[in-house]
C-alpha cells in the first residue's frame, strides 16, 4: 500500500516495506521530477501511436494524463518540442493534443510516428462495411470470424418470410398459429418476448413481420418461422440451407430469433447442440445485401420509428433514425436491425444511402457503443472512392 505526496515539485512516495523479521516499516522514496532544458514551437503536425507503449504526462511528469493504449485510433497534433532532463538523462518530448483538445500533455517522441491514425473502432470485436451495390468490403475487423449475433439473426428470418409472401405461396393476410404455450409464455416475459400473443386474437403474417422487425419480438420471429416451414426445426434447417445456397462459409443457425438455446430451452424451442447462432460479420452483411436487394421494402419499413400492432406499440430501437440520439442527416440511415444478449453483446446491422454514394451496409458485433461506432464506420466508409456513384 502506498500514498503519493507532492512537495516542491518532487514526488514523495510513502512505501510500506516488509522487513526480514516479518515486521513492516514506512520508508520514503523520492522520484525526481523532469526539468525543462529547452522548448521550441513546431508547425502543427499529425502523429499517432507507434505501439501500445507510452503515456502522456504534464510537463513535470508528476501527473499522468493518459495511456496511449486507451487511444488506439487517435490522431495527436504536435505543436511544441522540449528537451526534458530526468536524473542524468535527457530526452526529446512533444506537446500533443487530440483534435478536440480534451486530452493534452507531453510524451516522449519515440512513442509516436508521423501521420494521422488509421481508422478503427474501439469496442466492436467484429465489424464490416460493405458496398451493397458491388458486395465489396471497404473496411473490416475479423470479417470472417463467426460469433453470436443475437437478434440480427432475424434478418434471415425476415428474408425467408418475404420470400414466401413474394412467391405467392403465402400471403400477408395469412393468420399465423400463435397458440403455442411456449410462445405465449415467451411473449408474456418482457426479457425474452416483446409482443404478447393474446388469447382469442388472430395475428397475420404482416402483424408478426412488424413485431419481429421493429420491436425485435422473439416469439413473433419463431411463429413466422413455423408459418414458413411448418415447424421450428424445419425452419432452422431452411435458414442453414439458404446460407449454404449463398455459399456462406461462416454461418450456422440454431435459432430463428437469435435467442440462445439456454434461454429457449424452457419454452420448448431449443434446437441443435450449439448454444447460439454463429455468423461472421461479412456473412451477416451478405445476408443483409440479399434482403435489401431482393426485398427493398425493408428499407422503407426500416425507417418506421414505431407502429401500433393489435393495440401494442412496436418500437424501432435503431437510434440512428431521424429524431433519435445518434441521428446524422447526411448519412440517410434507412435501417436495419439491432440485437443484444449478454453472450453476443450489442450488435447492429445498419444501412444508409448518402447522396451521391452507393447503398452501404455496416455490421458491428459484440460492441459496447454500437450506434456511435456504426456512425463512425459509415462516415469512414462513405469517404472511400469506390463508394461514389
Amino acid at each position: 500500500m502506498f500514498k503519493k505526496q507532492l512537495k516542491w515539485g518532487v514526488a514523495t512516495l510513502l512505501v510500506t516495506v516488509t522487513l526480514g523479521t516479518g515486521a513492516t516499516q514506512m520508508v520514503t522514496a523520492h522520484a525526481a521530477t523532469y526539468h525543462t532544458v529547452s522548448t521550441k514551437s513546431l508547425k502543427k503536425t499529425a502523429y499517432h501511436k507507434k505501439s501500445k507503449a507510452g503515456a502522456i504526462y504534464n510537463q513535470a511528469h508528476s501527473k499522468k494524463v493518459a495511456n496511449l493504449k486507451t487511444y488506439p485510433n487517435t490522431t495527436w497534433y504536435v505543436t511544441k518540442q522540449a528537451v526534458l532532463k530526468h536524473g542524468n538523462s535527457k530526452g526529446i518530448y512533444y506537446y500533443v493534443a487530440n483534435q478536440g483538445k480534451s486530452v493534452k500533455g507531453w510524451i516522449w517522441h519515440g512513442y509516436l510516428k508521423k501521420g494521422k491514425a488509421p481508422f478503427g473502432l474501439k469496442y466492436a470485436k467484429g465489424a464490416v462495411a460493405m458496398d451493397a451495390k458491388t458486395g465489396k468490403v471497404v473496411w473490416s475487423r475479423k470479417a470472417n470470424t463467426a460469433r453470436p449475433i443475437a437478434s440480427t439473426s432475424k434478418i434471415m428470418t425476415l428474408y425467408l418470410t418475404l420470400q414466401k409472401v413474394n412467391s405467392k405461396s403465402g400471403s400477408w393476410n395469412d393468420v399465423v398459429d400463435t397458440s403455442s404455450k411456449g410462445l405465449v409464455a415467451m411473449g408474456n416475459n418482457s426479457s425474452v418476448g416483446g409482443f404478447r400473443f393474446k388469447s382469442g386474437h388472430k395475428y397475420t403474417v404482416k402483424d408478426l413481420y412488424y413485431a419481429a422487425y421493429l420491436d425485435s419480438s422473439n416469439n413473433a420471429a419463431i411463429a413466422l418461422g413455423k408459418w414458413v416451414a411448418g415447424s421450428n426445426a424445419k425452419f432452422i434447417q431452411k435458414m442453414n440451407a439458404q446460407a449454404k445456397a449463398w455459399n456462406l462459409q461462416h454461418t450456422s443457425f440454431v435459432s430463428a430469433s437469435g435467442l440462445e438455446n439456454s434461454d429457449l430451452r424452457s419454452y420448448g424451442y431449443s434446437y441443435g447442440s450449439a448454444n447460439a447462432n454463429q455468423v461472421s460479420p461479412k456473412d451477416l452483411a451478405l445476408i443483409t445485401r440479399h434482403l435489401i436487394t431482393d426485398y427493398p421494402r425493408v428499407l422503407t419499413d426500416g425507417k418506421i420509428g414505431s407502429k401500433t400492432v393489435d393495440g401494442q406499440l412496436c418500437y424501432n430501437y435503431n437510434n440512428l433514425l431521424k429524431g433519435r440520439k445518434y441521428y446524422q442527416a447526411s448519412l440517410n440511415v434507412n435501417g436495419l436491425k439491432t440485437g443484444y444478449t449478454p453472450l453476443a453483446g450489442y450488435c447492429f446491422v445498419g444501412t444508409a444511402q448518402k447522396s451521391g454514394k452507393h447503398q452501404l451496409i455496416t455490421v458491428v458485433l459484440h460492441d459496447e457503443n454500437e450506434f456511435t461506432e456504426t456512425r463512425s464506420l459509415m462516415n469512414h466508409a462513405f469517404k472511400q472512392a469506390s463508394m461514389a456513384e
